[in-house]
């Protein structure tokens, strides 16, 4: 569905990225024949499908750096030496240019796509006129995906600014001029948001829908309301949400870590919440790709000739290594990690590390060789697809890889830190949920499970992805941890500071961070 500007904002969110996300584009129009919102007609309701659809497009165009920015604040993850992207590396040191292109970027981008997920929703709505009763039905439940959606990036935004603004329209003049909403309203917005879209979602694991693959259910549902409660810290809320999702015994860990974030992990019974990629398994066709190489090595020898590199911009920090090294991980650690001569070598020059287990080699089990490269000492094994994986001729770095937002074992790990924090559970113990982890990941069973222990199990499992780590870490103050390799952590640096460009152009955002 073309993008209709007099749809959109009127105000001045400054949406430089606005270009680049156009409301549904012209590939994916051309593969799933979408809307022209021009000249729609209502009365064919059989063509509402097609602004969810739009939907899921949107919220799958994800900037490169946005991913990256949200997570490379904790201590699980460095920014490579970056010469050409210095503020990036200064972040990562909490130290802050609130007229760094990055942070606009995520602001605009974040915004500019709720404001068409509204606009998705306002179609569908119209249609909703001409609907009969089952139409109306799979209309309610349409808005509620996207509802979904919407709060996912509400939730970012929160996260990372603490106070921003809620926008449930296509115009959000008076929305803006209101002015923000704490972190607290926007997670009990969240929540309030998945109690109205839970009953209206089909009761299904994404990987069991049918008609849009992966889609969003209501445990997707679930699942953001039981993250929204954690921000509140309403362990009870929490747990009763995690509940929903364990107690459906619809969701199971994918038995080999390492291949789940891989091709043959896709979709899997693990799955809440998963951005889909494609190359459609074809050398000549349109692709609709992630931009990976940011997260990737920037020199390897891949054992498929003529596969990309990255560009090393991401790299496991040496504490995550030496942290999961003390705990004798190894599938997990196998897996996060690409491992380079020189980061093996530095890792060597500590005593306590001179004898490595035989995984900790620069070739991977897929055999791709992970060269030395001056921004970074390792890489992501998390946002590696192996060069055998892509498709024949196709070349991309993680070509065509999913990336997975929400899975099982967070909600299993959330579950077991609500009960520690004096929540009640049903259905299983701290103990079970956290042993079911351990055991996927080859470790022993443990008893007695504490908070800390919980909290280290999320360090193992979750590390690289979207910045757990580090919002675990300011939910709790535990700044000690954050002070790390030099860097010395307090409690204004919890949010970035508003983008420049979005002070100068919003007078509700009142000053010039987040905290002030």
């Amino acid at each position: 569905m073309k993008r209709n500007n007099n749809l959109l904002y009127k105000v001045v969110f400054l949406l430089i990225a606005m270009i680049a996300i156009q409301s549904c584009s012209d590939k994916f129009e051309e593969r799933e024949g979408q809307l022209n919102a021009d000249d729609l007609d209502y009365t064919a309701t059989e063509d509402m499908v097609q602004a969810l659809i739009g939907s899921y497009y949107v919220i799958a165009t994800r900037g490169w750096e946005e991913p990256l920015l949200l997570s490379v604040r904790g201590d699980d993850v460095n920014a490579g030496g970056l010469g050409d992207q210095q503020p990036f590396a200064d972040t990562d040191n909490f130290v802050y240019d609130q007229g760094y292109w990055m942070y606009n970027s995520l602001w605009n981008v974040h915004y500019g796509d709720i404001v068409e997920l509204n606009t998705q929703i306002e179609l569908i709505e119209n249609f909703k006129d001409f609907a009969d009763e089952s139409e109306k039905a799979t209309a309610d439940q349409y808005i509620a995906e996207i509802k979904v959606m919407r709060a996912w990036l509400h939730f970012n935004l929160a996260r990372v600014w603490n106070d921003v603004f809620i926008i449930e329209s296509t115009q959000p003049d008076a929305e803006i001029a209101n002015g923000t909403a704490t972190k607290q309203e926007m997670m009990q917005y969240i929540s309030d948001q998945m109690d109205e879209a839970i009953p209206v979602l089909p009761n299904l694991r994404p990987n069991e829908r049918t008609d849009i693959p992966g889609g969003v259910t209501r445990y997707t549902a679930f699942a953001l309301k039981a993250m929204a409660h954690m921000e509140m810290e309403d362990y009870q809320g929490m747990a009763d949400a995690c509940a929903a999702i364990i107690n459906s015994n619809k969701f199971s860990l994918y038995p080999d870590f390492y291949s789940l974030f891989k091709k043959p992990g896709e979709l899997s019974d693990e799955s809440l919440f998963e951005l889909q990629f494609s190359d459609y398994g074809s050398s000549t066709s349109d692709e609709f790709y992630h931009l990976y190489a940011p997260f990737g090595p920037q020199g390897w020898t891949p054992a498929r000739e003529n596969a990309s590199d990255g560009w090393g911009f991401y790299e496991p920090s040496m504490k995550f290594i030496k942290f999961m090294l003390d705990r004798d991980e190894a599938v997990r650690l196998e897996t996060s990690v690409l491992w380079t001569d020189r980061g093996i070598a530095e890792l060597q020059t500590d005593p306590n590390y001179a004898t490595l287990p035989a995984f900790v080699n620069n070739t991977t089990r897929d055999g791709d060789v992970i060269n030395d490269y001056a921004r970074a000492l390792f890489s992501s094994g998390k946002h590696y697809l192996p060069s055998v994986q892509l498709t024949d001729q196709r070349n991309d770095y993680g070509g065509g890889k999913n990336m997975i937002v929400i899975r099982y074992a967070e909600i299993l790990l959330m579950y077991a830190e609500a009960l520690t924090r004096g929540a009640s559970g049903s259905g299983m113990t701290a103990d079970q949920a956290v042993n079911l982890v351990r055991s996927r990941a080859g470790m022993p069973s443990i008893s007695g499970v504490s908070s800390d222990d919980v909290m280290d199990e999320k360090f193992a499992e979750l590390g690289m992805e979207w910045g757990i780590r580090y919002y675990d870490m300011i939910r709790l103050d535990d700044y000690s941890e954050l002070s790390y390799d030099g860097r010395t952590f307090t409690a204004d640096k919890e949010p970035l500071p508003y983008p420049q460009a979005q002070v100068d152009a919003l007078p509700t955002l009142g000053g010039g961070s987040s905290e002030d």
